[in-house]
């Protein structure tokens, strides 16, 4: 495990396998995983955390919107 600071309140953690999960504050809020693609939540949290999720997103084509537990559950929790 890694833990990569990309900013204020949001940190990407690497899991074994290339499992990248994006955290705001201390929520995941978006994930990629390989052979299954990107993920981000589907809960409306702060309008900062929208802009965490939406910077780390730019760019990528084929996000697909989950519940807050899928991200809980690829982050461990």
């Amino acid at each position: 495990m890694k833990l990569i600071p990309l900013g204020s309140n949001q940190n990407l953690v690497q899991l074994n396998g290339g499992v990248q999960v994006l955290f705001s504050y201390k929520t995941p809020v978006a994930a990629y995983v390989p052979g299954q693609g990107y993920f981000r939540t589907n809960h409306d949290w702060s309008r900062t955390t929208s802009k965490h999720i939406n910077k780390w997103l730019r760019g990528v084509i084929g996000v697909s919107a989950v519940d807050q537990s899928v991200l809980d559950n690829i982050a461990g929790f």
